[in-house]
């Protein structure tokens, strides 16, 4: 974790703490309950959100604990039982959980995440749970688009000084390379995590000499090897790339590169690009920044702009058009006396009512061109006959059914937690990474279109849907 000082047990709302007393005063400190994380809706109007956070949660959940400073707090709000306090005291956790992989595309209405358990231990972790999967969905989803817009374009993620905390800032440089990003500006994320740092010079590097020539020449000779330029400190055109270009054919180092952080990119790299190339340096790259996101970036390039790659900063470590991922943790099922009770939240909102019970989701792909097909969420032990065929209906439009065949079913979720210890194999980043890009190939482009994109159905089998609409009718008389 980046606050490696900091117990972040407490990092919850009060009401976890005064619901635990509660159930503990209650004597429903050890029975089982079953929570879900989903979310409703993707950010953007988007048609995917892409999975990301896991190794965090894992990490938080390893590290619960309360202090003897976190207990004499609470005991000085007067409010919790002593021997509630002592049951702090002597707190692990022992719940199962399971979880969609990292870089996994996602759909509303999924449990991506579930923890099984003693009510007490899975209601408390609720908080942290949503925080971290919230935040790095949100940026790994964003990036995904972002990186997608560029068209195999390297996208490097230069938001460090515009994240919403020092947290924020080291998280949403793992959640952007997960999403696809070429690297980040953020250091501590290279040095604890291994994300590529890249960057060259600020325009106070430039400000710093007597002029555009002095201050790259200066640069060349330190980095021979990686030489990129930042041309727009006074004239991008005039005395910027021309300055450049000198340096270049004097210094000739290994690498070289311009970069532009400011003016009309379209104009500016295409006259860029013929004076580099008027120069004899094809091999000089373009690099472009400034408040960019997937639609400047999808403009700029249906324009003709000559770049190379991009760096984009606030509108993606922020996702500054929707900064919030609605995922939600709700509870779905009790066990009693082995006996499994499911349950649900009834609302006016239909999109609000929760699916209950215990349950897995299936992605089934088409056997000739692996590409998914839908999202099938069952109860456990449910099975997906792919041999014999599969009927798959809208449950909000029993009508619409349709038969699949030549297809086979994946189930998505994986086991992180059995008895409070991780079973889990963590991928490395890098694999991650490579997960989510291959995961990715598997959608439809009309699935993955900023505008208007077709919907992906994720739909209820028919026991689950039969359970949900029966327990409706049930609390509805």
């Amino acid at each position: 974790m980046v606050e490696e000082k900091l117990n972040l047990t407490m990092l919850t709302d009060f009401y976890e703490i005064t619901m635990a007393n509660g159930y503990f005063s209650s004597g429903m400190a050890d029975d089982t309950a079953y929570f879900d994380m989903f979310f409703r809706k993707i950010p953007d109007g988007g048609g995917y959100a892409v999975m990301a956070g896991i190794e965090q949660v894992i990490e938080y959940l390893e590290n619960l604990k309360f202090t003897e400073e976190d207990i004499a707090y609470l005991r000085e709000k007067k409010i919790f039982s002593e021997d509630f306090l002592k049951y702090l005291a002597d707190f692990k956790f022992t719940c199962d959980v399971w979880a969609v992989p990292e870089g996994t595309p996602i759909f509303p209405g999924e449990p991506i995440l579930t923890v099984r358990g003693p009510v007490m231990q899975a209601q408390f972790v609720e908080t942290m749970i949503l925080l971290i999967v919230n935040h790095q969905s949100l940026i790994a989803t964003k990036a995904s688009r972002i990186v997608r817009a560029a068209a195999g374009r390297p996208v490097m993620e230069f938001g460090t000084r515009r994240a919403h905390g020092t947290a924020a800032a080291v998280y949403g440089a793992r959640a952007a390379y997960i999403g696809g990003c070429a690297g980040t500006a953020c250091t501590i994320a290279d040095s604890r995590m291994g994300i590529p740092a890249l960057g060259t010079m600020a325009h106070s590097w430039v400000q710093m000499y007597g002029d555009e020539y002095e201050a790259f020449k200066k640069y060349a000779e330190i980095y021979p090897t990686n030489c990129v330029l930042l041309v727009d400190t006074y004239n991008v055109l005039k005395s910027g790339v021309p300055a450049a270009i000198r340096v270049f054919k004097e210094m000739k180092p290994e690498k070289m590169g311009i970069r532009i952080d400011s003016g009309d990119i379209t104009y500016l790299t295409k006259q860029a690009r013929k004076m580099l190339d008027d120069a004899g340096l094809q091999e000089c790259t373009i690099v472009v920044s400034n408040s960019l996101d997937e639609y400047l970036i999808r403009d700029v390039i249906s324009e003709g702009a000559c770049i190379d790659s991009f760096g984009v900063g606030e509108r993606l470590i922020t996702a500054g058009s929707e900064p919030v991922f609605g995922g939600v943790y709700k509870l779905s099922a009790l066990e009693k006396d082995g006996r499994m009770i499911p349950k649900i939240k009834i609302s006016e909102n239909t999109e609000k009512i929760t699916n209950p019970g215990f349950k897995s989701v299936y992605r089934l792909f088409d056997r000739d061109s692996h590409r998914a097909l839908a999202d099938v969420i069952v109860l456990d032990g449910e099975t997906i006959p792919e041999e014999d065929g599969y009927e798959i209906f809208d449950p909000d439009a029993v009508w619409k059914r349709k038969r699949l065949s030549n297809f086979y079913a994946k189930n998505l979720r994986k086991q992180i937690f059995r008895d409070g210890k991780c079973v889990y194999e963590r991928p490395s980043i890098e694999e991650i990474k490579a997960y989510c890009a291959s995961q990715m190939d598997t959608l439809w482009d009309e699935t993955k279109r900023f505008e208007n994109p077709q919907t992906y159905y994720v739909d209820l089998s028919y026991d689950l849907w039969k359970m949900k609409h029966d327990m409706i009718e049930s609390i509805s008389k």
